[in-house]
């Protein structure tokens, strides 16, 4: 286990004992623990295969690579409706992940196999959505970023890539894109209220202007 991720896990609000019985789960397949983008993750020959992490409704394991699995239980999930690669398996239980151990087993040695044919996954690329090089490059750094960013809405992805590609620099892109990555982090749109004070829930509408 690494302690960096014990770390994490004691300090998670919420979905603790949820990511604590995920994590067992992989490290039984023998994957190697890290912890990357601020999340945990499980490699195999240093190559990124699962990710653990947790949003406000749900807590999730992620397959980086899940969809060249068979899915042969169909619970595999798309974290957003561009999301080519990755899959996710949600959680809001704890029961749920113990009815569901031996699948997940299954699922994860299926993923290292995945990884020992060297098996790629073929991109299709979208011409109604063109991302700016610097999200692209915020995406292969940063996998968390790239799993929270793809679950978002095709709505809310179209009008932060608006909101990113109006700058005019790169350096003005890269700081635009910084300056959300909490709020996507947070499942929440460019346009979403993140005080609650709103009365056009989910829509910002100024009222925060007015907090004293």
């Amino acid at each position: 286990m690494n302690p960096k991720v014990d770390e994490f896990l004691e300090k998670s609000a919420k979905w603790q004992e949820e990511l604590k019985r995920l994590r067992n789960i992989v490290l039984a397949c023998g994957l190697t623990e890290e912890l990357k983008w601020g999340q945990p993750c499980y490699t195999f020959n240093n190559t990124n295969v699962i990710l653990l992490g947790g949003f406000k409704d749900y807590c999730f394991i992620s397959f980086l690579k899940g969809v060249l699995l068979h899915d042969s239980e169909n619970i595999l999930q798309k974290p957003g409706e561009n999301t080519q690669s990755g899959r996710i398996i949600s959680f809001t239980e704890i029961q749920k992940i113990n009815d569901l151990t031996p699948t997940l087993k299954a699922y994860i040695y299926e993923a290292i196999e995945v990884e020992k044919a060297g098996l790629k996954v073929v991109s299709v690329s979208k011409a109604e959505l063109v991302f700016p090089d610097e999200l692209l490059q915020k995406f292969k750094s940063d996998s968390a970023f790239k799993v929270a960013f793809e679950a978002l809405t095709p709505g809310r992805q179209r009008a932060y890539n608006i909101y990113f590609t109006g700058a005019k620099s790169s350096k003005a892109r890269a700081s635009r894109i910084e300056s959300y990555t909490e709020r996507i982090m947070n499942g929440k749109g460019f346009n979403d209220c993140i005080c609650g004070l709103s009365k056009r829930l989910p829509n910002c509408d100024g009222s925060h202007k007015y907090i004293t």
